[in-house]
Protein backbone atom coordinates (compact mmCIF):
# COMPACT_ATOMS: atom_id res chain seq x y z
CA UNK A 1 0.00 0.00 0.00
CA UNK A 2 1.43 3.48 -1.00
CA UNK A 3 2.83 5.38 2.03
CA UNK A 4 0.48 8.77 1.33
CA UNK A 5 2.33 10.47 4.38
CA UNK A 6 5.62 10.76 2.23
CA UNK A 7 5.18 13.19 -1.14
CA UNK A 8 6.80 12.11 -4.09
CA UNK A 9 10.40 13.14 -5.15
CA UNK A 10 8.93 14.19 -7.92
CA UNK A 11 5.47 14.89 -9.14
CA UNK A 12 4.28 16.47 -12.96
CA UNK A 13 0.93 17.46 -13.62
CA UNK A 14 -0.16 17.77 -16.64
CA UNK A 15 2.64 19.91 -17.52
CA UNK A 16 2.67 21.78 -21.05
CA UNK A 17 5.64 23.94 -22.32
CA UNK A 18 5.37 26.02 -25.51
CA UNK A 19 8.65 27.63 -27.05
CA UNK A 20 8.62 30.66 -29.40
CA UNK A 21 11.55 29.95 -32.33
CA UNK A 22 11.39 33.28 -33.86
CA UNK A 23 7.47 33.53 -35.53
CA UNK A 24 7.33 29.27 -35.22
CA UNK A 25 6.07 27.72 -32.12
CA UNK A 26 7.44 24.63 -30.54
CA UNK A 27 5.59 22.24 -28.26
CA UNK A 28 8.04 20.65 -26.74
CA UNK A 29 5.56 19.09 -23.43
CA UNK A 30 1.91 18.26 -24.21
CA UNK A 31 -0.09 17.61 -21.12
CA UNK A 32 2.84 14.99 -19.62
CA UNK A 33 2.13 13.82 -15.84
CA UNK A 34 4.63 11.65 -14.33
CA UNK A 35 5.63 10.86 -10.59
CA UNK A 36 9.00 9.98 -9.00
CA UNK A 37 9.13 7.63 -6.26
CA UNK A 38 11.88 8.21 -3.48
CA UNK A 39 14.56 5.98 -4.26
CA UNK A 40 14.02 5.43 -7.88
CA UNK A 41 16.64 4.51 -10.87
CA UNK A 42 14.67 5.52 -13.90
CA UNK A 43 15.57 6.54 -17.37
CA UNK A 44 13.38 8.80 -19.92
CA UNK A 45 14.45 7.99 -23.63
CA UNK A 46 13.00 9.21 -26.94
CA UNK A 47 13.87 10.19 -30.08
CA UNK A 48 15.87 14.38 -30.45
CA UNK A 49 13.62 16.36 -29.92
CA UNK A 50 11.17 14.52 -27.86
CA UNK A 51 10.81 16.39 -24.95
CA UNK A 52 14.04 14.52 -22.90
CA UNK A 53 15.67 17.73 -21.91
CA UNK A 54 12.85 20.08 -21.32
CA UNK A 55 11.40 17.71 -18.60
CA UNK A 56 14.66 17.69 -16.91
CA UNK A 57 14.81 21.25 -17.22
CA UNK A 58 11.43 21.86 -16.08
CA UNK A 59 12.44 19.12 -12.56
CA UNK A 60 15.71 20.76 -11.97
CA UNK A 61 13.73 24.52 -12.03
CA UNK A 62 15.96 25.85 -14.74
CA UNK A 63 12.33 26.34 -16.56
CA UNK A 64 9.12 26.88 -16.03
CA UNK A 65 6.40 24.88 -17.73
CA UNK A 66 3.69 27.02 -19.74
CA UNK A 67 1.00 24.81 -17.36
CA UNK A 68 0.14 22.29 -15.24
CA UNK A 69 2.26 21.97 -11.99
CA UNK A 70 5.98 20.44 -11.21
CA UNK A 71 6.26 19.99 -7.15
CA UNK A 72 9.43 18.53 -5.73
CA UNK A 73 9.07 17.07 -2.37
CA UNK A 74 5.26 18.82 -1.76
CA UNK A 75 6.46 22.00 -3.17
CA UNK A 76 5.36 23.60 -6.38
CA UNK A 77 8.03 24.98 -7.83
CA UNK A 78 5.94 27.56 -10.20
CA UNK A 79 5.06 29.45 -6.78
CA UNK A 80 8.24 29.74 -5.70
CA UNK A 81 10.67 33.14 -5.84
CA UNK A 82 13.64 32.74 -7.80
CA UNK A 83 15.38 33.30 -4.62
CA UNK A 84 13.53 30.02 -3.34
CA UNK A 85 14.14 27.88 -6.52
CA UNK A 86 17.68 29.01 -6.47
CA UNK A 87 18.01 27.28 -2.84
CA UNK A 88 16.15 24.53 -4.14
CA UNK A 89 18.42 23.88 -6.74
CA UNK A 90 21.65 24.21 -4.62
CA UNK A 91 20.36 21.96 -1.75
CA UNK A 92 17.41 19.45 -3.16
CA UNK A 93 18.48 19.14 -6.71
CA UNK A 94 21.75 17.12 -7.79
CA UNK A 95 23.09 17.52 -11.30
CA UNK A 96 25.18 15.50 -13.59
CA UNK A 97 25.92 16.71 -17.48
CA UNK A 98 27.26 15.03 -20.21
CA UNK A 99 29.92 17.78 -20.21
CA UNK A 100 30.86 17.40 -16.50
CA UNK A 101 30.56 21.31 -15.89
CA UNK A 102 33.48 21.18 -13.20
CA UNK A 103 35.23 23.95 -12.29
CA UNK A 104 38.57 24.27 -14.21
CA UNK A 105 40.45 25.97 -11.33
CA UNK A 106 39.40 23.99 -8.35
CA UNK A 107 40.82 20.73 -7.34
CA UNK A 108 38.22 17.36 -7.28
CA UNK A 109 37.94 18.17 -3.48
CA UNK A 110 36.95 21.54 -4.04
CA UNK A 111 34.36 20.80 -6.68
CA UNK A 112 32.95 18.24 -4.80
CA UNK A 113 32.49 20.44 -1.77
CA UNK A 114 30.98 23.49 -3.49
CA UNK A 115 27.54 22.81 -2.62
CA UNK A 116 28.33 22.14 1.04
CA UNK A 117 30.44 25.28 1.28
CA UNK A 118 27.67 27.61 -0.04
CA UNK A 119 24.95 26.02 2.51
CA UNK A 120 28.16 26.93 5.24
CA UNK A 121 28.20 23.30 6.53
CA UNK A 122 31.36 23.32 9.07
CA UNK A 123 35.03 22.96 6.94
CA UNK A 124 35.73 19.62 8.91
CA UNK A 125 32.22 18.13 8.39
CA UNK A 126 32.63 19.18 4.55
CA UNK A 127 36.28 17.46 4.84
CA UNK A 128 34.73 14.69 6.08
CA UNK A 129 31.51 14.21 3.57
CA UNK A 130 33.32 15.08 1.02
CA UNK A 131 36.48 12.59 1.06
CA UNK A 132 34.58 9.73 2.27
CA UNK A 133 32.00 10.72 -0.91
CA UNK A 134 34.84 10.92 -3.39
CA UNK A 135 36.75 7.50 -1.83
CA UNK A 136 33.13 5.69 -2.28
CA UNK A 137 33.13 6.88 -6.60
CA UNK A 138 36.74 5.51 -6.49
CA UNK A 139 39.15 9.02 -6.37
CA UNK A 140 40.65 8.24 -3.06
CA UNK A 141 43.98 9.41 -2.95
CA UNK A 142 42.87 12.16 -6.42
CA UNK A 143 41.18 14.73 -4.78
CA UNK A 144 43.96 17.58 -5.39
CA UNK A 145 44.38 17.28 -9.06
CA UNK A 146 42.32 19.94 -10.91
CA UNK A 147 40.03 18.47 -13.88
CA UNK A 148 42.91 19.14 -16.51
CA UNK A 149 44.36 16.54 -14.83
CA UNK A 150 41.68 13.76 -14.26
CA UNK A 151 39.89 11.44 -17.41
CA UNK A 152 37.14 11.81 -18.79
CA UNK A 153 35.57 9.29 -16.30
CA UNK A 154 37.26 10.90 -13.46
CA UNK A 155 35.98 13.99 -14.13
CA UNK A 156 32.27 12.76 -14.60
CA UNK A 157 32.79 10.63 -10.72
CA UNK A 158 33.68 13.84 -9.03
CA UNK A 159 30.51 15.13 -10.84
CA UNK A 160 29.00 12.23 -9.48
CA UNK A 161 29.93 13.03 -5.74
CA UNK A 162 28.84 17.10 -6.07
CA UNK A 163 25.69 16.04 -7.21
CA UNK A 164 25.29 13.74 -4.15
CA UNK A 165 26.95 16.02 -1.55
CA UNK A 166 23.96 17.62 -0.33
CA UNK A 167 21.54 14.29 0.01
CA UNK A 168 19.38 15.86 -2.65
CA UNK A 169 16.07 14.51 -3.54
CA UNK A 170 17.10 13.67 -6.83
CA UNK A 171 19.55 13.77 -9.08
CA UNK A 172 19.37 14.48 -12.74
CA UNK A 173 21.54 13.10 -15.07
CA UNK A 174 21.52 14.31 -18.60
CA UNK A 175 23.44 11.95 -21.00
CA UNK A 176 25.68 11.19 -18.46
CA UNK A 177 27.92 8.27 -20.00
CA UNK A 178 27.30 10.61 -23.58
CA UNK A 179 31.15 11.15 -23.23
CA UNK A 180 33.02 8.06 -22.45
CA UNK A 181 34.19 4.71 -23.68
CA UNK A 182 31.90 1.66 -23.21
CA UNK A 183 33.96 0.57 -20.20
CA UNK A 184 34.22 4.16 -18.35
CA UNK A 185 30.29 4.00 -19.00
CA UNK A 186 30.13 0.25 -17.19
CA UNK A 187 31.80 1.63 -14.33
CA UNK A 188 29.70 4.97 -13.87
CA UNK A 189 26.89 3.07 -14.28
CA UNK A 190 28.10 0.75 -11.44
CA UNK A 191 28.83 3.78 -8.78
CA UNK A 192 25.42 4.82 -9.66
CA UNK A 193 23.08 1.77 -9.26
CA UNK A 194 25.12 1.11 -5.83
CA UNK A 195 24.78 4.49 -4.94
CA UNK A 196 20.86 3.75 -5.56
CA UNK A 197 21.21 0.71 -3.72
CA UNK A 198 23.19 1.67 -0.49
CA UNK A 199 22.09 5.24 -0.28
CA UNK A 200 18.70 4.77 -1.71
CA UNK A 201 19.59 7.87 -3.92
CA UNK A 202 16.77 9.00 -6.23
CA UNK A 203 18.02 8.72 -10.25
CA UNK A 204 16.54 10.26 -12.96
CA UNK A 205 18.43 10.00 -15.95
CA UNK A 206 17.77 11.39 -19.77
CA UNK A 207 19.26 8.92 -21.73
CA UNK A 208 20.32 7.30 -25.97
CA UNK A 209 22.10 4.96 -24.20
CA UNK A 210 20.89 0.86 -24.18
CA UNK A 211 23.54 0.33 -21.17
CA UNK A 212 21.65 2.91 -19.10
CA UNK A 213 17.88 1.46 -20.11
CA UNK A 214 19.42 -2.00 -19.63
CA UNK A 215 20.32 -1.01 -16.16
CA UNK A 216 16.87 1.29 -15.11
CA UNK A 217 14.47 -0.18 -12.70
CA UNK A 218 12.05 2.04 -14.86
CA UNK A 219 12.33 3.46 -18.33
CA UNK A 220 10.02 6.53 -19.60
CA UNK A 221 9.56 6.71 -23.74
CA UNK A 222 8.51 9.97 -24.54
CA UNK A 223 7.54 11.07 -28.42
CA UNK A 224 6.04 14.17 -29.39
CA UNK A 225 6.29 15.47 -25.64
CA UNK A 226 4.15 12.88 -24.20
CA UNK A 227 4.43 9.44 -22.42
CA UNK A 228 4.65 6.85 -25.09
CA UNK A 229 5.51 3.99 -22.94
CA UNK A 230 6.17 3.71 -18.98
CA UNK A 231 7.76 0.73 -18.03
CA UNK A 232 8.85 -0.92 -15.24
CA UNK A 233 11.90 -3.25 -14.93
CA UNK A 234 10.63 -7.11 -14.26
Amino acid sequence: MEDVSRPFSVDVRSVTKRYQQGELEVLALQELSLTIQPGEFTAICGPSGSGKTTLLNLIGALDKPTSGAVILEGQELGALSRRDLSQIRRDRIGFVFQSYNLIPVLSAFENAEMVLRLQGIDPDERRARVMALLAEVGLEGLHDRKPHQLSGGQQQRVAIARAIASDPAVVLADEPTANVDSETAERLLEIMDRLNRDREVTFLFSTHDPRVLDRAKRVIRIVDGKIDEDTAAA
